[in-house]
Parts: structure tokens; sequence; C-alpha cells
């Protein structure tokens, strides 16, 4: 049926055809309201980009007029003749034809097209340039065409890093010894300029080199930083083409979602959320069988009606590009992940989408608010209006949609993107301003399991743990209203960069005031409109807590480097008046007034037993593949230089065998069970039971823990093991977060 859109070019809304064309407009609008009887705005100022009642998009509409380029009502129900499918027996040419139908039609057939077509067409064009490619063979008798030979070439140069020099003296060697009517390219130069017709390149956007702001937007044309006043390019007097300082590359996101959703062979992973949720009770083996994604269903029942809207997840974190060669330079990837497809999909490489690559040399630390701000715009973009896109499942268009339901990252990188300090006496995330901790000599401890006990427990009572009975309440829980008004308390932080005024100046508070909580600033994730009902923003790297903790009990077992066991941990332990066997010993006669020594411990190994130790792990032989050869982490009686992945097989398959051979048993079972916890949590598939008895058991297990070691052996890893539990219950598995 045939939608008479005449009216919205008439410039008088008082014409009656104007009048009869927006109420007719109106009425189709009831087709297409939210749970909450609101549609998208078409009027001039709004521009679809805010819902409205029906009785003000009909105000709004006579006020300012209809969006004259809105020309296919997408948000109203209108959709345009899909585009046709081609099905080849060439795999790649059936991805061309798709790419093809990416882009809907803007314009009518009779009207002129306007720049964006223009763009368009130029797009089509290389579209066309490739499917030739596909149909070119690579020379007579091939039975390879031209652009999947290059396709495969460039995928193996990246498999195996081949410098661009060895690829060009390749491409030489290579058109040099096939026939003289190959169309193989003479350079990677010349391969570049055609695999960058498939389109999803990036923007380079200049960056302060004292990271201040971007030069981006309303600051795009500007020669210096408006806030340290530093020049933009490294020599401004050149001749040739200025060099900026820093370059930030923005990968977009948009065009990336709408090709997995435009390839037939991706599409049709892309709503497996939908139907592949677990059918046992608790059992859960994706995010979409957690909690935290059931809660956003019910507070966004629009956005969780549409299974193709797309839920996004987010990692950063620092690395050096220069392996390990002695230059000092941290650069920052920032990746995302699609929840919406399926388990064996979802984590793999290939499927991980690089958006942002910020420069070094140093980490952005907590300005790394001003590098998001390209992303978070795009994000606030795909939330509040969409983007039309092509389903080739269906062969349809439809609003797609985007939310970021989380960030993973290690402990340090948390503190950058949350803004929640890590440090000081309240470091905890979860329990706020009531973790518990205490001063230990030049330290820390995170020293208190038991205050999440019940108050009429045996351990309250206990003066062992730190000489004192503990009566304080279990800590509360915070919900979003709380965090809300703890961060309108935040002081102001002052402009962001490392320029010469805030180099090695702290935020100055009132003398009388003293902050309740560890906020440093408020986040610029805070700007998506449902970020701060989200029940799990930003997840605690598992293997990163298991490695520290690993690290901290092996490091006290072998009395190394690493060891918790130091001397102040000792004098601390007299200072509180407990385990008086453990505290320093003065040596015997003979030695000069004045030197101690430590008493060996019942959780620490024997020097003899250390070498046994140690030659178990040297000899312990692992399937291919499964982890790196232990024989060269072994160094005499300590063992060191162990990667996460190490400390992920030492925690969970060697260290429960070998201190139930070497240790106390008071000592080896809860070492063992926190190892069997691990263990379980890393595991495929969680049951919510299994998590919520492992939440009991960890917090009777850390309060062991504490009767056997120190406190200066309770740093903030360890207390956050109480909490992963709970977040696998919101989350799920945790190897997909």
């Amino acid at each position: 049926m045939t939608i008479d859109k005449s009216w919205i070019t008439i410039r008088h809304q008082f014409d009656p055809a104007f009048r009869v064309g927006l109420e007719a407009f109106i009425e189709r609008c009831k087709n297409h309201l939210n749970h909450e009887g609101k549609c998208s705005c078409p009027c001039k100022d709004c521009g679809n980009t805010r819902i409205h009642k029906l009785k003000e998009i009909k105000k709004h509409i006579m006020q300012h007029g209809f969006e004259p380029s809105y020309k296919i009502w997408w948000h109203h129900g209108e959709q345009p003749q899909p585009p046709e499918v081609h099905n080849t027996p060439d795999p790649l040419r059936n991805f061309l034809h798709d790419i093809q139908g990416e882009e809907p039609p803007s314009v009518d057939p009779e009207e002129g097209p306007d720049d964006d077509e223009t763009m368009n067409d130029t797009t089509a064009t290389d579209l066309e340039d490739l499917i030739d490619a596909t149909q070119t063979e690579l020379y007579a008798g091939s039975k390879m065409s031209s652009l999947e030979f290059l396709a495969k070439l460039t995928h193996i140069k990246v498999l195996n890093k081949w410098t661009n020099t060895s690829f060009d003296q390749l491409l030489e060697l290579l058109k040099q010894s096939h026939p003289e009517d190959n169309t193989i390219p003479p350079s990677y130069y010349e391969t570049k300029k055609w695999m960058k017709k498939i389109g999803l390149g990036y923007e380079a956007i200049h960056d302060c080199k004292n990271d201040c702001c971007l030069f981006y937007k309303e600051y795009q044309d500007l020669e210096n930083c408006p806030i340290c006043k530093e020049s933009r390019w490294k020599a401004e007097r050149t001749k040739g083409k200025k060099v900026p300082n820093k370059v930030l590359r923005y990968f977009p996101i948009t065009p990336r979602l709408k090709r997995l959703y435009s390839s037939r062979y991706t599409a049709k992973d892309m709503t497996w959320h939908a139907t592949g949720r677990c059918t046992e009770e608790g059992k859960m083996r994706h995010p979409v069988d957690g909690r935290a994604w059931k809660e956003i269903d019910k507070r966004y029942p629009d956005f969780a009606r549409e299974p193709r809207n797309v839920r996004l997840g987010l990692a950063a974190d620092g690395f050096n590009p220069h392996g390990n060669f002695s230059t000092a330079y941290n650069m920052w990837p920032v990746i995302l992940t699609v929840y919406n497809t399926p388990p064996w999909i979802c984590m793999k490489e290939s499927s991980l989408m690089l958006t942002l690559l910020i420069p070094g040399p140093k980490s952005p630390g907590k300005d790394i608010d001003v590098y998001l701000r390209p992303l978070v715009d795009e994000l606030k973009s795909l939330w509040s209006v969409g983007v039309i896109t092509r389903d080739s499942v269906t062969n349809t268009y439809f609003q797609m949609k985007a939310m970021l339901i989380w960030t993973i990252n290690d402990y340090p990188a948390r503190s950058s993107l949350s803004g929640w300090s890590g440090q000081g006496y309240k470091a905890c995330p979860t329990c706020n301003e009531d973790t518990p901790s205490m001063r230990v000599q030049n330290k820390i401890s995170y020293f208190g399991a038991r205050q999440n006990l019940e108050m009429d427990h045996p351990y309250r009572e206990n003066t062992q743990f730190n000489g004192k009975v503990d009566h304080t309440p279990k800590p509360r829980k915070f919900n979003w209203k709380m965090i809300e008004s703890q961060l309108k308390d935040i002081l102001p932080v002052g402009n962001p960069g490392k320029n010469h005024k805030n180099t090695g100046e702290k935020r100055k508070y009132p003398s009388n005031y003293k902050s309740p909580h560890n906020w440093t600033k408020v986040s610029i994730f805070r700007e998506l409109e449902y970020w701060k009902h989200l029940p799990l923003q930003h997840n605690l790297d598992v293997m990163h807590i298991e490695k520290n903790v690993l690290e901290a009990i092996l490091g006290t077992l072998l009395m190394n480097e690493k060891s918790k066991d130091t001397h102040n941990a000792r004098v601390n332990l007299e200072k509180l008046g407990i385990r008086e066997e453990l505290w320093l010993k003065p040596k015997t006669k003979g030695k000069k007034d004045g030197q101690f020594y430590k008493p060996l411990p019942k959780y620490s190994l024997k020097p003899k037993d250390k070498v046994c130790f140690c030659n178990f792990i040297k000899e312990v032989k692992l399937p291919d593949g499964f982890g790196s050869n232990f024989r060269n982490k072994v160094k005499d009686d300590n063992i060191t230089n162990m990667k996460s992945h190490d400390c992920h097989i030492m925690m969970q398959r060697l260290l429960p065998v070998e201190v139930n051979a070497f240790l106390d048993s008071t000592i080896s079972t809860p070492i063992m069970q926190l190892c069997a916890f691990f263990k379980q949590i890393c595991a495929r598939e969680l049951m919510v039971a299994d998590m919520l008895k492992a939440q009991k058991q960890l917090i009777k297990l850390l309060c062991a823990f504490e009767l056997i070691y120190p406190p200066a052996f309770f740093d903030i890893m360890i207390h956050l093991v109480m909490h992963l539990s709970e977040e696998a219950i919101n989350g799920g598995p945790v190897y997909m977060r």
C-alpha cells in the first residue's frame, strides 16, 4: 500500500492537506508505540532522536514542521523493497553481494541524489570492482580468483606476522614466477588499496601529548591544546606535512555491527541468545543465563523485545608493542565483544572487535575517559536512535540498537575506568564504605572476613584473629541510588591531562574534609542513560586475582621475594599480641645485639622440602598446548616468571597435590579448598546453587586463612576472592567475561 507523503513538503501547517496528512500519520503511529505509549518524533527539532507521546508529536510537527530528509519512515513501520539475494558457489562473491544490500535506499528514484548518496555510489563502485575481481582468474587457467588469492595471502601475512618488506619481496617473486598475464599486485601498497574497498577502516584522531583532550568535534581545527596550550604538532615550522604528537586510532563500531547482520554467514548466530538459553533451572553457560542479563530485560522491555538488538562487553588493558625489548612503551587497545552469539563463537579471537588503539608511551590512567569519548558518543547514538540495518536471514531492514552491559579489566584498569580508587582503606568497590581494613606496619591489610558472618558466630568472639572481638555489622549492599548519592559529593577534579600545571600536584581537600568513599571521578560511562541501572558494571578479572593469590601463597610457602611473611609482618603480630610462636626471636649468643630471626612457621616449607617441591614442579609434563614448560620456571629452590596461565595451572592442578604432601592438614586443607573453588568457578558451565553455597563457604575459608597467616598477608586481591561467586551469579561463566 502506497503511503501519501506529499503533505510533508507543504510549508503552511494550517493547510487542510497538511492537517489530513498529519492525522493519518498520527493514526499510523498508534501501531508503533513502546511500553510507555511513546514513539519517535520526526519533527525538524527532534529528528527522530527523541521519543514523545502522540499529543506531543502532533504539537511538535505543527510548530517545527516535518523533517524533510526522513523519506522512508523506518521508525514508524515502513519497509523498503528488500534487495535481491544472490546465491553462488563462491562464498566470497556471496559475501560481497550481501555487502551491496547493506545500505538501504535513501531517496526516491525520481529525486536527484544528495551528497550522502554520492558517497554511497562511490562505495557501490568499489564493491562492483571487488565482485569483478572474484570473477577474474589469477592467470589463464587458474582455479583461484584474483581477490580470493589476495584475501588468503594477506590473511597468512597477519597470522605469521610478516613485515611489509618481506611481503613485497614475496609478491615480486610470485609475479615473476607466474604466467605473464597474472593479476598479482606488485606491492603490499597496491594490495591494501584493493582490500580497503571492503570497508571497515578507522579514523585517525589527533590528541594532546599531555592527554588533555582530543582534537575532535569542536576542537578538530585547533592548532594548540585548549587546556595546556601545547602544540598539536611535533614540529610546527616543518616545510613538509605536519606530524601530530599523538594519534588515536578509532574503529567505528556501527559499520561492524551492521556487517554482522548483512553477511549471511554471521547473521544467523546474532539471535542465538534469544533461543539458546539454558532450559535447566539454575544452570549458566552464557551471560544470557545470568541474573544481570535478566534484570536488564525487565528494566528495558522495548530493547529486549527485539532479539536483534546488540549487547556488548568492553575490555581494555595496556601492553608493550615492542615485546621483551627494553623500550618502555605502554599502548592500550580497547576491544568489544558481542554477547548475542553462542559461547563457542563469542570469545573467539575472530569475534573480538578492536575499537580504540590508545597511544603511549605512558598509560592514560585516570585520563582514559578523554580517549573513550568517540566510543561513548557512538554508544549513546546506538542506544537512543539506533541505525537502520539489513538482516540477511529475513532479507528485511530493522532498527538496530546496542548497549554496553559491562567492562572486563584487571584491578588497576578497573580503577581507571570506573573512577573508584583501588587503594586506601576503602579499596573494595563492592563493600564500598564498609570495606574491612586495618593498618599493619607500613601497609593496609584487608583483614576482617568474619564481619560477613552472623553476629552470634563463634569466630566473632575469637581474639586470635587480631587480638580483639568483632561485632561490626555486615557490609551493606549498595544499590544504584546510594552510588548516585555518593557521586554527588565528589569534589571537582580539575582539568584532565598530565600537563605541567597538574604534574605532581594532588587534589587539595579542605582541612576538615574526610571522604567517606573512594570515588575519584565520575566515569564517562555514566553518560550512558542506562549505565547506572546495570547490576554488574565492571567485572573483576578472575585470572588476575587468581595469579595474585597464587603468588602470595606460593611466595610465602617458599619464602621467596614475593613472600608476605616479612620482618614487619612478624613485628605486627607481636604488637597485636597474637601467635607468640611466630614473634621475632633474638639470635643465639655470640651474635651482635639487636639481631633477630624469624621462626619457621607451619605454612612455609623447610629448606629440604623446598628442593623436593621445586623438583616435582620441574619434572611435571603437560599435554601439548596445555601450558608452558615449568622446567624453565624453576631455579634451585624457587619458582619465578610465571605468566597468568602458568599460575592458573599451578593453582588448580599442581598446588593442591604439593601442599597435601608437605604441610600439616590444618594448613593444607584451606589451601586445597581455595584451589578447588578456583577450579569450580572457571568451569564452562556453572550452577547458581553451587555458587550460592560457595559464597557462604568462602567467608569461612577466608576466616580460616586469617587464623593461619599474619594480617599483612591479606592484600586487596585476597579480599576480592569473596565477591567472585556473586559476580558469577550475575554475569555467568567466567571465561566469557
